[in-house]
Parts: structure tokens; C-alpha cells; sequence
């Protein structure tokens, strides 16, 4: 069995994850997790090309692409 921590979040947060994901997850811990598991997941290069997309997203927006 793994090991669990506490955490307390706003009621009114529970209330608007629950309304909006509750169909999607049984509960609030496996959204918490799944969503925290995908950022860690996330691959540094991945977010260097989305970086450098917002760049040229901007430098074309000022004309300069």
C-alpha cells in the first residue's frame, strides 16, 4: 500500500473541482494526483519548444517574423 499525506484545500475549490471534474474522477485525491503526477511527467525539452513557440508567436505578432 503506498503512503498518503494530508492536505486541506478551500471548500470552495472542492465545491468548483467537483462540479466541473466529477464525472472524470471519483473523487478529489485521484484529480490531485493525476494532475500533479502530469506535471512532474512533463519533459523540459517539451516545454523549451513551447516556449520558443510563444517567442515567435510574439516576434511575428510585432512583425519582425
Amino acid at each position: 500500500m503506498t503512503s498518503s499525506r494530508q492536505i486541506h484545500l478551500p471548500n470552495k475549490l472542492c465545491d468548483r473541482i467537483q462540479q466541473r471534474f466529477g464525472a472524470q474522477f471519483e473523487n478529489i485525491e485521484q484529480l490531485v494526483t493525476f494532475v500533479l503526477e502530469e506535471l512532474l511527467r512533463e519533459d523540459p525539452a517539451r516545454m523549451d519548444e513551447a516556449e520558443q513557440r510563444t517567442i515567435e508567436n510574439r516576434l511575428r505578432d510585432l512583425g519582425y517574423l
